[in-house]
């Protein structure tokens, strides 16, 4: 029999790590984490990341592996790039007859682990040079010049996603294509893939994003950004591009009251929270369950679909 494979996904703020951490420790597993921010060694407090302690001597993969003070750009990791991380820490996990448990909220990076990416070319330093420093010229004119060239690509990139940006015109750029054909993707194969995703009452959560968010200013993002700041980061980096880091740097700036930054970074908590939910809904074979990582019930359902 091929080795198990088990998923965790779902909503920010669902109680995914808590699943993940009751279920490594009931069947025998290991964290491998999918949260393109949690990869960043420095992001604690904003990405909700398990501290160490709380691990319960798990071993936890795929944390802390890049650093967010590094300069801009540099460092990034591409949906392609994690899934070359990630495929053979999985493999490595289970020749030691343990299972990896991928948990995380990042489903993009989720399809390019379990489905793979089409072939794309390597990335051109000297390009992706001149198209940042066209962006730091003229904030927003590489996504009108993406919108030009891939109207398709656009659509899906936020217009202030400059790193999506950047790479979707370079792939244009220099492949004279939108996308390299789909077939040249491979899939993960060899494990038995159980995928489990949280439904939590929406009103539930939402009340719960609202207040971690105040929790996670009250608890030292704003002081976990200064120190990024103080250790060479300039604010540019991808990782002050993402929620609360975003508006906790612009608190710094003097832009933003805290009570702004607070309440901006609930709004769009919440909002990334249902693109989540709309993105996982299409992951195939998923099996939902309604309810919180936490809850003891959940729990005790998510061991038995693992264990079948």
């Amino acid at each position: 029999m091929n080795p198990r494979l088990l998923v965790v996904a779902g909503p920010t703020g669902s109680g995914k790590s808590a699943l993940a951490l009751d279920l490594a420790a009931t069947l025998g597993g290991e964290i491998v984490n999918f949260d393109s921010l949690q990869l960043y060694g420095g992001l604690d407090v904003g990405t909700a990341k398990t501290p160490v302690a709380q691990r319960r001597g798990i071993p936890h993969h795929l944390f802390d592996v890049l650093d967010a003070a590094a300069g801009y750009d540099s460092n990034g990791c591409s949906a392609g790039d994690y899934a070359r991380l990630a495929r053979p820490v999985l493999y490595e996990i289970s020749s030691r007859g343990r299972i990896p448990v991928a948990v995380g909220g990042s489903g993009f990076y989720l399809r390019a682990l379990l489905r793979g990416l089409p072939e794309l070319p390597a990335r051109d330093e000297a390009l992706r040079t001149r198209l940042q420093n066209r962006e730091r010229r003229r904030p927003g004119s590489l996504h009108r010049l993406l919108t030009r060239l891939d109207p398709g690509s656009a659509g899906r990139i936020h217009p202030r996603d400059v790193h999506k940006t950047i790479r979707a015109l370079e792939i244009r750029l220099l492949t004279g294509t939108r996308l390299p054909a789909s077939e040249t993707a491979k899939e993960l194969t060899g494990y038995s893939i159980v995928k489990i995703g949280l439904n939590p009452d929406r009103e539930k959560l939402f009340a719960r994003l609202n207040a971690r968010v105040e929790q996670m200013f009250a608890e030292g993002l704003i002081e976990e950004v200064r120190s990024l700041l103080a250790r060479g980061a300039t604010g540019a980096e991808k990782p002050f591009e993402s929620l609360g880091y975003k508006q906790a740097l612009q608190y710094t700036h003097g832009e933003l009251t805290l009570e702004q930054a607070i309440l901006s970074t609930q709004i769009e908590t919440r909002q990334y929270a249902k693109r989540q939910w709309t993105w996982f809904r299409r992951e195939p074979e998923i099996v939902w369950l309604s309810g919180f990582g936490e809850d003891p019930a959940i729990v005790r359902e998510a061991v038995e679909l693992a264990s079948r």
